[in-house]
């Protein structure tokens, strides 16, 4: 399996479904969910749209936990979560859903945009095969090649 294709099918399943959970590793608090905002050409880093009030606003090292909408998509991730002050940036991934939450726009005073900048990943893709799927049914013993894939990549 190439690294590249999973970390595809990664961004693939992250648009159906782009919620994810992070949090800094250097404190105490839960991880909380965030939308990821996604760029066709880049697939070493998210962006989250934010307050500035909001814990995650310091970053730092931080870890993220996905799941794709049909369970069968795993990732954990691990990264750097920095405050992006880019304005075309900004303008480049805003939307109706972000506008959602922040009244003031574009301009509002606590709009914050965070990139999480990924330096690794564990992914699982738990797609089983019509061969293993037979095999669950019936209590046999299902081969890796029939479980789907695993990967620990290295993203920076």
């Amino acid at each position: 399996m190439a690294e590249h294709d999973i970390i595809d099918r990664f961004f693939r399943a992250l648009k159906h479904s782009p919620f994810i959970m992070i949090g800094l590793d250097d404190t105490p608090d839960h991880s909380q969910p965030m939308t990821a905002q996604t760029l066709e050409d880049r697939q070493d880093a998210l962006w989250f749209f934010a307050s500035r009030d909001n814990r995650l606003a310091i970053g730092g090292p931080a870890m993220a936990q996905f799941v794709s909408k049909g369970h069968d998509f795993f990732a954990c991730l691990h990264g750097i979560l920095s405050a992006d002050e880019d304005r075309a940036m900004i303008d480049r991934l805003w939307s109706k859903q972000v506008e959602a939450w922040f009244p003031g726009g574009k301009e509002d005073p606590k709009l914050l945009l965070l990139r999480y900048d990924m330096e690794s990943a564990e992914l699982w893709e738990g797609d089983v095969s019509l061969t293993g799927q037979v095999k669950m049914l019936f209590g046999g013993t299902i081969k890796p090649s029939e479980a789907g894939e695993h990967a620990e990549v290295s993203l920076g």
